[in-house]
C-alpha cells in the first residue's frame, strides 16, 4: 500500500515539475524580449529594487511551506539564470575564490554566472571601471572590525556606483586533516579571523600554537591542506572546495557577527520608494561646520544611518548612509547646497 501511494506522489511530483519547467521556459522567453527592449533604450539588466519587490510580492502572497527566505532563495537563482539570458554579464569579486566575498557573489548572482577573482578591492573597482566585468562586489564593513578601509578610499578614488547593499553572517571553521586539536603546530588564517575567534583559542588551549596570517582564509584552507598537523581558521565553503575536513564550526567569538556588502557597477539605481543612499562628504574644518551640514538633514526630515569619520589619501573624510534616493527632491536640495562637498557614492534598495 505505501509503495503504491509512493508512486502516486511521484506521479504528481512529476506532473509539478514538468508544469514548473513549462512555466520557466516561458519566463525565459518575455526576458529575453524584455532583455531586447532594454538593448534598444540601454537600460540596466540588472535591477535589484526591481528584484526586492518581486521578492515581496511572492513572500506576501505564499500561503504554503515557503516562507520569504525560502522564496529569496529560489528566485535570486532564476534571476540569475534570466540575467544571463538576457545579457551574460562577468562578475568581479575580491577573491580567492572560496572567500566570503565569493560566497556574497554567488549568494547575488547565481552558480550560472561568469566570475572573476581579484586580488584587491581597487582590482574590483578597476575591472568594473575599465569594463573586464560588469559588476563588483566587495565588503565594505563587518560588524566585529568596522569599515573597511581599502574600500572607502576606492570609492573616493573611483566614480562608480553601489546599486545593492546586503549582509551576510560570518561563521568560521576549524579545518583540518589531524584528528586531534593536539596534533595542530600552525594555523592559518586571515589576521582579522584569528582576532574573531580568540574564545575559540583560547578554550581549545592554542595561545602558543603559531598562528601564520596569510592574505585570505581560502589561502588558509589551502595551505593547512598541504602541511601535515596544521589547521586553517576559515568559511566552510573554503574548506569544502579544498577538501579539507572541518573538525569545528562556527568557532567565532560573536555569533551575530556579519559582513556587509556592496555591488557597485556603472549605473545608478532608480527609485523604488524604499531606498538608502550613502556618500562622502569632505567638510569644511572650521568651528560647526559639521553641525551645520548635518542640520540641513534634520531640516528635509532624513533620517541618518550611519556617519563616520576617517582620514583617506591625508583628508578628512565623512561616510554618511541615510533613507531616500539621491533623486528625491529632498536629498538634490542638499546635494545642490553642498554640491562641491559631496560625491553621490550611489542609492539602493534598503535591505
Amino acid at each position: 500500500m505505501e509503495e503504491k501511494e509512493l508512486k502516486v506522489l511521484r506521479t504528481q511530483l512529476d506532473a509539478i515539475d514538468d508544469e514548473v519547467l513549462h512555466l520557466l521556459n516561458k519566463r525565459m522567453e518575455i526576458v529575453k524580449r524584455v532583455g531586447e527592449v532594454k538593448h534598444q533604450s540601454g537600460g540596466a539588466i540588472y535591477r535589484p529594487e526591481r528584484e526586492r519587490e518581486i521578492i515581496k510580492r511572492l513572500s506576501s502572497q505564499s500561503q504554503g511551506l515557503l516562507n520569504e527566505s525560502a522564496i529569496e532563495a529560489i528566485f535570486l537563482e532564476v534571476f540569475a539564470v534570466s540575467r544571463n539570458l538576457e545579457l551574460p554579464e562577468r562578475v568581479a569579486f575580491l577573491g580567492p575564490i572560496g572567500t566570503f566575498t565569493h560566497q556574497a557573489s554567488e549568494m547575488r548572482f547565481g552558480a550560472m554566472s561568469e566570475y572573476l577573482s581579484v586580488g584587491s578591492i581597487g582590482g574590483v573597482f578597476e575591472a568594473v571601471k575599465t569594463g573586464r566585468a560588469k559588476y563588483g562586489v566587495i565588503p565594505i564593513e563587518n560588524s566585529t572590525s568596522g569599515m573597511v578601509y581599502d574600500t572607502l578610499r576606492a570609492f573616493n578614488e573611483y566614480n562608480l556606483k553601489i546599486i545593492a547593499h546586503f549582509n551576510i553572517p560570518i561563521h568560521h571553521s576549524f579545518a583540518t586533516q589531524s584528528d586531534s586539536i593536539s596534533q595542530i603546530t600552525k594555523i592559518y588564517s586571515k589576521d582579522v579571523a584569528f582576532g574573531q575567534c580568540n574564545k575559540f583559542i583560547k578554550e581549545y588551549a592554542l595561545e602558543n600554537v603559531e598562528k601564520i596570517p596569510v592574505e585570505s582564509t581560502a589561502k588558509a584552507a589551502k595551505l593547512a591542506l598541504l602541511e601535515k598537523n596544521s589547521a586553517a581558521i576559515c568559511p566552510k565553503i573554503a574548506a569544502k572546495l579544498n577538501n579539507l575536513p572541518i573538525l569545528f564550526e562556527n568557532i567565532e567569538d560573536n555569533s551575530s557577527n556579519h559582513t556587509s556588502f556592496v555591488i557597485i557597477s556603472n549605473f545608478d539605481n532608480g527609485q523604488s520608494g524604499n531606498d538608502n543612499t550613502a556618500i562622502l562628504a569632505k567638510i569644511p574644518q572650521r568651528s560647526g561646520s559639521l553641525v551645520e551640514f548635518l542640520e540641513d538633514f534634520k531640516d528635509e526630515n532624513i533620517n541618518l544611518e550611519k556617519i563616520e569619520s576617517h582620514i583617506i589619501s591625508s583628508e578628512l573624510i565623512f561616510y554618511i548612509e541615510f533613507n531616500g534616493h539621491f533623486k528625491d527632491d529632498s536629498i538634490q536640495r542638499i546635494v545642490s547646497k553642498h554640491n562641491q562637498q559631496i560625491k553621490i557614492l550611489g542609492s539602493y534598495v534598503r535591505e
